[in-house]
């Protein structure tokens, strides 16, 4: 991790009963410009979920502002760092969920699965009678996961409880250990699990990018990088950047360099992932707004036009 590069980056969450999420949001951005931080933080009344960066003073005062205004000290946060800020705004959002299941029932304050340590987790792999499942939607799984890992196919977490209930009904009396990003879906995913009967749930602790940060390379049992909802798109080991990869910005998926060079993408319009998915409308859309992103560039500015980073997670 360079912790002399320029912006320090801090990945955060936590459920918690949040009483009156409206009025938490708006305390929040007001903290948050004014410390000069940006990034997306998600409040809903099961708790707060974001990503904020700013320079490491900056930063640690929106961190305070965050514990003071919602009471949370035990926040789970995980610091990286970047060359350049990787978000164009702050925005703060009230949401029903900040990590969306669809399942209003599903409690991780009420039961969740085993937490593991990254330094643990190596061992929890070798069970033989291990269900490794990959929390993370199918894009994010293609360009890096653990060695043996189901990719479920998801396009959204939201699908995640069918594909267990179509998929997994006969895996119940088998151990189960989950890993997503930074461990927020992961909370929510073995909440559903216990519900659904799965009896020994377990799940990484901090996630993928706490095991990135913690484990050495050499004993890693991860292969490729792990995506980042961000400018910087996927991080390694260390939690250094992966340069190799890039972004659809008509559909802000990850696009390794074979992808960009096949015949559906088009710089800020279109890739293979989303070609189909959109209209022809949706297609001129892009069109006009990478035109206006290049003509800011020329000029020396930055294009700030409609949001289009997908929400944290």
């Amino acid at each position: 991790m360079d912790t002399a590069a320029a912006i320090r980056i801090a990945a955060l969450y936590r459920f918690a009963r949040i009483g009156e999420p409206e009025a938490v949001r708006g305390l929040l951005e007001q903290a948050c410009i004014s410390a000069g931080v940006k990034g997306t933080l998600l409040v809903a009344r099961e708790g707060i979920n974001g990503t904020i960066a700013g320079a490491a003073d900056d930063l640690d005062v929106a961190v305070a502002a965050i514990r003071s205004i919602t009471g949370l000290d035990g926040l789970e946060i995980k610091f990286s760092f970047a060359d350049a800020m990787p978000f164009l705004r702050m925005k703060v959002k009230l949401k029903q969920e900040i990590v969306t299941i669809g399942d209003a029932g599903v409690d991780p304050l009420l039961a969740s699965g085993t937490y593991v340590e990254a330094k643990d987790w190596n061992a929890l792999m070798e069970r033989p009678d291990l269900v490794l499942i990959d929390v993370r939607n199918h894009y994010e799984h293609r360009i890096g996961t653990f060695d043996g890992a189901v990719d479920p196919h998801t396009a959204s977490f939201r699908q995640f409880p069918d594909y267990v209930r179509e998929q997994l009904a006969d895996a119940k009396g088998r151990p189960v250990a989950m890993f997503c990003t930074g461990g927020i879906r992961c909370e929510k995913a073995s909440a559903f699990m216990l519900q659904e009967g799965f009896t020994e749930v377990y799940h990484l602790n901090g996630g993928i990018l706490r095991y990135l940060e913690d484990v050495p390379a050499g004993e890693s049992r991860w292969s490729g990088s792990c995506f980042v909802f961000d400018e910087r798109v996927a991080v390694g080991h260390g939690l250094a950047p992966d340069r190799s990869l890039g972004l659809c910005h008509a559909c802000r998926r990850p696009l390794t360099p074979a992808d960009r060079e096949g015949p559906h993408y088009a710089e800020g319009i279109s890739c293979h992932q989303c070609i189909d998915e959109m209209s022809p409308q949706q297609r001129a859309s892009a069109r006009e707004r990478h035109r206006q992103m290049q003509i800011a560039k020329a000029r020396g500015a930055q294009h700030i036009g409609p949001e289009s980073q997908p929400d944290i997670e």
